[in-house]
């Protein structure tokens, strides 16, 4: 593989001017980011991923006191 990559440098990439060098360099690029692009949003994900993220958060929170003082909030609200 290596040597069919430098091969492919030095008979087609190599003789280019230097602008197109660098056309080149940024089509590949933008390619490869599409590339990885294209993966992840292809890439099924599940909800339960979620399962347990910031949990921490609520570490020792009653969960009956948090609803009391949100709904306070609420009724003292211009």
């Amino acid at each position: 593989m290596q040597t069919n990559i430098e091969t492919i440098y030095q008979q087609y990439i190599k003789p280019l001017p230097h602008d197109e060098q660098l056309k080149l360099l940024a089509k590949m690029a933008e390619e490869l980011a599409n590339g990885e692009e294209k993966i992840e949003m292809t890439k099924k994900r599940s909800i339960m991923e979620l399962h347990g993220l910031g949990a921490e958060i609520w570490d020792g929170v009653d969960a009956q006191e948090y609803v009391n003082q949100l709904r306070n909030e609420w009724d003292h609200r211009p």
